[in-house]
């Protein structure tokens, strides 16, 4: 897309992915390219055109690229299904943070709102859970989640394991976005 102006009748280059599908949409010039910025290494990008964000990227458990905005999420199998799609200066180099896997405020791969301590995974329930100090009994899960309260949906971050004993949840999500995309499709 570097630099790409599509002409009258020209047809669009992404048609066959695009989720619009209309006759005319690649009628119109498109003169923004879009770009993926690092936020951390190798997992974790911002999507930009014209300098606005534009949707997230991440790298899935199986290394698939997962982009997902306001309309959806589209999946793509590798790096040259994205450069194919986006051109090749599509992944910017700067990079803001370096992927640390040993992140103190994670818990099983979830992030925690504090350092976690007795962390712990519940295998029946699958939930990362922890404690806020060494000798607490209050257990905590890490993550993003939806609650279903008696007023309706509600989001949280991470919520005690006793309230997601008493109500009914989705979770839990490694970002604040899955979480979002997750309360809209509930809340319809």
């Amino acid at each position: 897309m570097q630099g790409t102006t599509l002409k009258k009748n020209k047809s669009c280059q992404f048609k066959s992915t695009c989720e619009i599908k209309t006759n005319d949409c690649y009628k119109e010039p498109m003169t923004e390219e879009l770009h993926a910025k690092p936020i951390i290494a190798d997992k974790f990008w911002i999507v930009e055109r014209g300098g606005e964000k534009f949707a997230t990227l991440r790298k899935d458990e199986e290394n698939r690229f997962v982009m997902s905005n306001e309309t959806g999420i589209k999946i793509y199998n590798n790096k040259t299904d994205l450069t194919k799609q986006f051109g090749k200066d599509f992944f910017v180099v700067k990079i803001v943070k370096e992927a640390d896997n040993s992140n103190p405020c994670e818990v099983h791969g979830f992030p925690s709102s504090t350092e976690p301590y007795n962390s712990m995974f519940d295998v029946k329930r699958r939930l990362p859970l922890f404690t806020k100090s060494k000798d607490s009994k209050s257990l905590y899960c890490a993550g993003y989640y939806v609650i279903r309260f008696d007023k309706g949906w509600v989001k949280s971050f991470c919520p005690k394991l006793i309230t997601l004993q008493r109500y009914e949840f989705k979770g839990p999500f490694k970002t604040e976005l899955e979480m979002k995309q997750v309360l809209s499709n509930v809340s319809k």
